[in-house]
């Protein structure tokens, strides 16, 4: 399951990543214990190297993203994701 779950972040960031405004794909992994984990990705937008590293909670100060990108980014990672990894993007 660890290997699978490798593999597919591999392919949600690489989809992450092909977004014209995104630099970066992130991934944070929270646990408590091994009852449970979390894991998300969060996208660095291009042209702000000054959010490379530990930066994350700056990111907060940036300007909003319109929902409509928001919603045409999203479906473009589940359509390359399906693609690339299988399965079917809904939405």
């Amino acid at each position: 399951m660890a290997s699978e779950l490798g593999r597919l972040i591999v392919h949600i960031s690489r989809a992450i990543e092909a977004l014209p405004n995104v630099a970066r794909a992130h991934l944070s992994k929270w646990g408590d214990g091994s009852a449970h984990l979390h894991v998300s990705f969060h996208a660095r937008p291009a042209g702000f190297p000054q959010l490379r590293g530990t930066c994350l909670a700056i990111w907060d100060d940036l300007p909003a993203v319109e929902p409509q990108t928001l919603s045409a980014d999203a479906a473009a990672v589940g359509r390359a994701l399906a693609a690339s990894y299988g399965g079917v993007a809904t939405g």
